[in-house]
């Protein structure tokens, strides 16, 4: 337990390190925000074709609200909790892997959602959109990032399950 600690807090420390450098925000992040919002309006625009997008803006054509997706809302910082802490943890490669691939997904379609809703909670009550996207969301995308861990920890192969 003690090694997996160490390991999860080393590795967690390297990756928020290399977020935070100009370069991987530049090329990575930042591209990254702005394909969420590329697909954040998308899905809008499925049932709300007043919505538009430009870099990691989403804006109401109607009434001009807009919402911008900044550091630690387009769910990076979410996945590398959950990217530390598969890869501290012994496991093997596939299933790392495979975690990582599949909670991924899981958290930037919980993120898809609360961008969504948020973008639709300002528009109609500023108070409420502050609380949820201040309390609530933040804590259910770190939630959803420790679900996602617990159910893949479910699912590795036990020791004594692997051939001898």
């Amino acid at each position: 337990m003690l090694r997996f600690m160490l390991l999860f807090v080393a590795i967690l420390g390297v990756l928020f390190v290399a977020e935070l450098m100009h370069p991987v925000e530049q090329h990575v992040i930042e591209p990254f925000t702005a394909g969420v919002a590329k697909v954040s309006v998308w899905l809008v625009g499925l049932f709300d074709a007043h919505v538009v997008s430009y870099g990691k803006v989403l804006q109401s054509t109607r009434n001009g609200f807009a919402i911008s997706i900044e550091r630690g809302c387009n769910g990076v910082e979410a996945v590398i909790i959950l990217v530390s802490a598969m890869l501290a943890f012994p496991a093997p490669w596939k299933y790392r892997l495979a975690g990582i691939g599949i909670g991924f997904v899981a958290i930037q379609l919980l993120n898809l959602v609360r961008i969504i809703s948020l973008f639709y909670l300002g528009q109609w009550n500023r108070v409420w959109f502050d609380w949820f996207h201040l309390y609530l969301w933040s804590a259910l995308i770190v939630l959803d990032a420790l679900v996602v861990f617990l159910v893949w920890l479910r699912y590795l192969p036990r020791a004594r399950d692997e051939p001898t």
